[in-house]
């Protein structure tokens, strides 16, 4: 038994037992790594285990009580021990004898310790894990009015959350972040610990769930309570919904198609199991949180405010229109700002409209974000304005100029004394079919070194005319070995035909694996990413004409991933190439079997399609070189798009202090607007020809491996000064960030980052420098027999005052390249 003595002096949502086996108090419940947080700072967060305790009287009451980890510390490891075991226990008998016995702890005001009766708690307000908040919290509201610390539930930490069976990590759901459950199989697996902890306050309270605010949950309602809180909301489409289920739906009305109820969820009857919709991917969360949901309702008070934003935008548009398209306002044009002037043009017509839309500004974003967009736009206008200007001025032989794309590491580097790099890269002069002939022999091997291929690719790209992609693309990915003559090669690629053709051969026309349900399930999901995948593209922007043209044919059963045929007109059309896309996306199902398909490998997956030029064999094994490199970002844990976060995050606070800084205070270092960015390799932030461009930079893999963190920190850095001045709040950044998708001007980006990336190696190599002076450095005697002047020591010391950042192996390991 462990009794932890208390003091009599309480809060008053505290009991005092009177009688020595009323002190008595059993643990029941206890969760470990549930955080409050004082302030918005994350080095202040307060790490603790909550726990439901039962007072073991005549009476018994039940308690909900939250206990930092510094007053279990206090009283030794045992007390720790306790709580932890019955954290890792699976299920709750009050009957066990082995019972845990405690009192609770002194509550101290500096610790935010509590520990209240659950008749004393009025309501809680959960708000589960979304793409804006990582971890779900819980507030807790009493019947005194008053509101406890918010519990802030950090799964990845917590012992009853992060050890999952393997079997229950394969078909759990997915989620973000990952949803794990208790390595017990006995109890009841929870997608995060605010569910579990609800799940055991249902054993000693009822907890009534609003429909009036979904995330509020009254805790033993009163009759007005329920009355208040059970009134039922009915959607705007819900008559249609019900209307479409009933015999009104499929009866023989005279009302055109078109104009009859449609259903929110049209399943079909006879239709397998499906439990791909509940299961969203990593990719759609990104896309659509929780958090932005478009169901949410909308303050009237916020939008009245937004559309006063809008009458005053439109007024001043429609008055500037007004002003500088009247005759008299034409010899004043040419004298305005480059900004002012954008919005005429020489003949007096307003072109504010086509700005706007450039930038993406909406008449209803919040007024933060818009002012931020706004400010970049004519930021960049300016920054064409200086750059005419600059060109038109004649050049002066006796002043030197240094243009550097550096920025803000200016003074970094004039401080620590490190030359400023600069880009190497010429997008102008892309490789083409003259120049890569040149670099082969007539037995087809190569001239050049593979280094030096990859040197050329990432200075100056390749041509897209041509089929010059097709030819480059399998030896960028290592589909195809380079020092090797063209007749070896040629029997290498036949025995890689050879061995997909194998692994088709696995589910293809084999009617008890094509039917499987796993592989349904699977059919089904590639199918649906298929037929929305790049519709733009010619390859997939076509249909079937008719599906009677290909007759009943039996391998047509094969050559169509969805699961029914009835499916094909209930989604959007499909056609031989996403057929085919489809097949080649379910071969690499069964070719990696411990991972599968997941979302966003489609993305992935169909730009090599239309670059292979229909080519199965060669997406195929350049679509396995992508996700060998990819890998990391499509597991189920997340593990590996949390490491590339975090490292992006440490990357950020050594190159960019100020940004790393202003990131904290707005609670943005879980840096979800950069999740998408790196998920898909920017596949939805630029448009499909500047993707090609980048990938094939991304896969030279020349400078880092892991490139891709620094174009995120390029994007971050050409923003840093709107985000500085303008965006204050989570929320308004990642709208900020989101909107930029179809805005980024690629070679500027790609410059940048290759700046940024040589001027974190020079810092790298100046820290090291310095730290292995600084060990090997002796006493003074030793300095003054070299003879240092005293100017030289005063300049060594100033310089050593310099604070040289922590460098992580996270970090270091951005200079690794090569595969």
């Amino acid at each position: 038994m462990v009794e932890i003595q208390r003091t009599q002096s309480e809060s008053s949502g505290s009991l005092s037992p009177s009688a020595e086996e009323e002190s008595k108090y059993r643990l029941l419940y206890s969760k470990s790594k549930v955080y409050v947080n004082p302030t918005a700072y994350a080095r202040d967060n307060i790490p603790g285990f909550v726990a439901l305790v039962k007072r073991e009287a005549i009476n018994p009451i039940y308690l909900l009580a939250w206990i930092p980890e510094t007053l279990l510390c206090e009283k030794g490891t045992d007390e720790w021990d306790k709580f932890v075991k019955i954290e890792e226990k699976a299920t709750l008998d009050e009957e066990d004898e082995d019972a845990v016995l405690i009192d609770l702890p002194t509550q101290r005001p500096e610790s935010y310790a509590f520990s209240v009766p659950l008749t004393s708690i009025y309501s809680l307000l959960v708000h589960p894990p979304t793409l804006s908040s990582w971890y779900g919290t819980i507030g807790i509201n009493l019947i005194n009015s008053s509101t406890l610390p918010t519990l802030h539930f950090h799964d990845d930490e917590s012992l009853s959350m992060t050890l999952p069976s393997r079997h229950t990590r394969r078909n759990s759901t997915s989620a973000f972040p990952p949803s794990t459950s208790s390595p017990s199989s006995s109890r009841p697996p929870s997608s995060w610990g605010g569910e579990d902890l609800l799940s055991r306050l249902r054993s000693y309270a009822h907890l009534l769930r609003s429909t009036l605010q979904p995330s509020l949950f009254i805790v033993d309602p009163s009759k007005a309570d329920i009355d208040a809180h059970t009134t039922q909301i009915f959607d705007d489409d819900a008559v249609d919904d019900i209307l479409a289920q009933s015999s009104y739906a499929s009866s023989h009305s005279p009302v055109p198609a078109h104009r009859r109820p449609r259903p929110l969820s049209d399943v079909p009857a006879n239709a397998p199991p499906n439990s791909y919709v509940p299961r969203s991917s990593v990719l759609h969360r990104s896309l659509y949180p929780p958090s932005i949901s478009t169901t949410q309702s909308t303050s009237q008070a916020r939008m009245a405010l937004l559309q006063s934003f809008s009458n005053i935008t439109r007024a001043t548009r429609h008055a500037a229109q007004n002003i500088l398209s009247h005759p008299l306002a034409k010899p004043i044009v040419p004298h305005l700002p480059d900004p002012v002037k954008s919005l005429v043009n020489a003949n007096g017509d307003l072109e504010w409209g086509s700005w706007v839309e450039k930038g993406g500004v909406g008449e209803f974003e919040s007024a933060r974000v818009y002012l931020a967009r706004w400010a970049r736009i004519v930021a960049e206008e300016g920054d064409r304005a200086r750059k005419r200007e600059a060109q038109a001025l004649p050049s002066s032989s006796n002043v030197v100029e240094e243009i550097s794309p550096l920025g803000v590491f200016e003074l970094l580097h004039s401080t620590v004394n490190l030359p400023s790099p600069k880009t190497s890269r010429d997008p102008a002069h892309p490789i083409d079919e003259a120049f890569w002939a040149k670099w082969f022999d007539k037995d087809g091997r190569p001239k050049v070194r593979l280094e030096e291929m990859r040197r050329q690719v990432f200075r100056r790209g390749i041509t897209p005319y041509g089929n010059l992609r097709k030819k480059m693309w399998p030896f960028i990915l290592g589909v195809h070995e380079w020092d090797i003559t063209g007749s070896e090669r040629e029997a290498k690629w036949e025995e890689k035909r050879r061995r997909y053709r194998e692994i088709k051969d696995e589910w293809c026309g084999v009617p008890e694996v094509f039917d499987r349900p796993d592989v349904l399930e699977e059919r089904h999901r590639i199918d649906v990413d298929c037929r929305r995948t790049d519709r733009t593209q010619p390859l997939f922007s076509t249909s079937y004409e008719d599906a009677a043209v290909n007759g009943p044919n039996g391998n047509r059963r094969y050559t169509t991933i969805s699961p029914q045929m009835s499916d094909i007109g209930a989604q959007s059309p499909s056609n031989e190439h996403i057929d085919r896309l489809a097949g080649i996306l379910l071969t690499y199902n069964f070719y990696n079997k411990e991972l599968g398909y997941v979302q966003g490998m489609s993305d992935l997956c169909a730009p090599l399609y239309v670059v292979m030029g229909s080519d199965e064999e060669l997406t195929f094994w350049c679509f396995v070189e992508v996700m060998n490199r990819m890998i990391q970002n499509f597991l189920r844990d997340q593990s590996g798009m949390k490491k590339q976060l975090s490292t992006l995050q440490e990357l950020i606070s050594v190159m960019d202090p100020d940004l790393y800084r202003h990131l904290e205070k707005t609670d943005g270092l879980n840096l979800f607007f950069c999740f998408r960015w790196v998920l898909i390799a920017f596949k939805r932030e630029f448009p499909f020809d500047d993707v090609l461009r980048l990938w094939e930079v991304l896969w030279t893999d020349y400078y880092s491996n892991e490139f891709v963190l620094f174009v995120a920190l390029a994007i971050l850095e050409s923003h840093r000064d709107m985000i500085l001045r303008y965006l204050v709040e989570f929320d308004e950044i990642l709208k900020y960030c989101n909107e930029l998708s179809m805005t980024i001007e690629l070679n500027s980006t790609l410059a940048q980052a290759e700046v940024l990336f040589l001027s974190f190696a020079q810092l790298v190599a100046d820290i090291d420098r310095r730290r292995a002076e600084e060990a090997t450095s002796s006493t003074s005697s030793v300095l003054r027999r070299r003879g240092t002047s005293a100017s030289e020591s005063e300049g060594k010391a100033s310089l050593s005052k310099i604070a040289m950042p922590t460098l992580s192996d996270n970090l270091r390991d951005l200079l690794k390249t090569g595969r």
